[in-house]
Parts: structure tokens; sequence; C-alpha cells
């Protein structure tokens, strides 16, 4: 199918992601910042190829129950937790909630994010230790709790041939710079070197650490970048693919991330984004 540059009506669902097969059976996952958007997509993503799930949020109970909802209804378990990432006593108290629930832990998604966006000279101390605080302090909460247990446990071979694996959702900001964004940016640039430092100090234990860089999903959090035909032809100008990522887009990379058909893959950011990272504007000539 070839979409026009002008189509601002694409299908939200680009391929069914109740067509996965039950690649994750068996397996014990928490995504944070579950609630909605990204992690939405990728806790009903891992439910319906099998994994039972925790499904983390800050706010918005509600919503958060609505995806346990979906997920239960893919077959698998699940359950909300409310935590702040940021916040090392509620981390662990919602790992030890979900030890007692599922027993343990096989796959860690380290979604949870936020923005405050500000120029550099505008921007302040508590916007920018905000962001960090969340997308990279927060990050390096969760794994360090998920990493314990993994190494406790080590590998069971009748659930998956790693330990554990670690999905950091990072941004195609960690390599494309964003003014008026430094916090966030930084944030992710932070994730991405995290993430790799990480995966060669605990690849001999089996355990794998990737990151996915998404570029431009449709999700509430960016909806000003797609919600008018205007805005949305000005986005397509940065992606050669000529069309927005939905969310099952990633979902379905971290499901694939999150099994043993990626085994050998560790310490690498899978970017989705439809060739935003390509420099468009080179099309053309440089």
């Amino acid at each position: 199918m070839k979409f026009k540059k002008k189509d601002n009506k694409l299908p939200e669902v680009v391929m069914p992601v109740g067509s996965l097969e039950k690649v994750l059976a068996g397996q014990k996952a928490l995504v944070t910042g579950a609630n909605s958007g990204i992690g939405k997509g990728i806790a009903v993503a891992l439910g319906q190829a099998g994994a039972d799930i925790i499904v983390n949020y800050v706010s918005d109970e509600k919503a958060a129950q609505d995806v346990v909802g979906k997920i239960k209804d893919a077959g698998s378990k699940a359950l909300g937790y409310q935590a702040d990432v940021s916040n090392e006593d509620e981390v662990k108290g919602m790992f030890q909630k979900m030890y007692r629930e599922f027993g343990t832990i096989d796959i860690l998604v380290n979604n949870a994010g936020i923005q405050k966006d500000a120029p550099i000279d505008e921007m302040t101390l508590d916007q920018w230790k905000a962001v960090i605080n969340v997308n990279l302090t927060g990050q390096f909460i969760c794994i360090r709790e998920a990493i314990k247990e993994f190494k406790r446990r080590g590998v069971v071979k009748k659930v998956s041939c790693a330990a554990g694996k670690i999905i950091c959702i990072s941004s195609v900001h960690e390599i494309i710079p964003w003014a008026g964004h430094a916090n966030y940016a930084a944030s992710k640039g932070g994730v991405m070197l995290m993430m790799k430092s990480i995966a060669q100090e605990v690849a001999p234990f089996r355990i794998r650490v990737n990151s996915i860089a998404p570029g431009a999903i449709r999700t509430p959090i960016n909806n000003k970048a797609w919600d008018t035909q205007e805005a949305y032809d000005r986005l397509m100008e940065l992606v050669p693919y000529n069309r927005i990522g939905e969310v099952d887009d990633v979902g379905r990379v971290a499901v694939w991330l999150a099994s043993d058909h990626s085994d050998y893959v560790t310490g690498t950011s899978l970017i989705v984004d439809g060739g935003m990272t390509l420099y468009p504007g080179f099309a053309t000539g440089g």
C-alpha cells in the first residue's frame, strides 16, 4: 500500500498485535509508564505474546486498569501498580509486590518518561531535575532492582535461555539534537550509554540489555504534531517512510527483544522511526 503524503487518515493499527505468537508464555514482565501511549502499546503486546504484566503508572488509575483489562482479555495475568520510578522506595515496593504476585521478573521495560520543555536560558533547575530524575535515574533504579533478581535466580531454561531481558525506551533524540528540549535529549543520550555500559557489565550473567529508540509515534504526549493536517504534513517532512508510527510498531519490536528470538542481541538501540534519523533533508541533495 502506498500512502499519500497528505493523508492523515492512516490506520491506527498497521498490523494486528493479536497476531503475535505466544513467544513469551510463562514470563513475567514489568512495564513502567504503561497506562498510556507507547507503554500501553508495549504492555498489551507483551500480554498478547503470553507474558504476565505489572502495569506501572504514576497517575490515572482508570487508564491503567483499562490496560490491565486488555491484557487479561488476551489470556495473561495483569496487575496495576502506582509508583513514581524516580522514588527509590516506591520502586522497591513495586518490585516486592511483583515478587509476591508473580514470583519473579523476566522482562523489564523502562518506558516511563516526561518532558519539561523550555529554551535553555529559561529552563529552571526544577525542570532539568524532573526530566533527568524520571527519564534517566528512574531507569537506573528499576534496572538495578531487576538485575538483583536476575542474578539471584539465574537462567530457567524452560522459561527463557536468558536470565533476564531489559528494554530501555529511549528516543531518536539519543542521536538527534533537539533545541528547546536540552533536558529531554540529555536524558535520552544518557539512557543510551547507560544501557550499553550495563549491557557490557551483565552479559556474562546471560542478562540482555537493549533500547528501543522511537521516532514520531502517535501518542497523546505529541498530539500537536499530528492532530491537524497542516501539522501532520510538516511532520512527514521529517519521516521518509511517509507515515506516523503507531504504538503497535514499538510493541512488536519489544516482543521480539524480550523473546528468545533475539537472544544474541544485547547493547543495541533499535531505532523505530520510519527513517527520521536518515537525515531526510539530504534526500534531494546536500
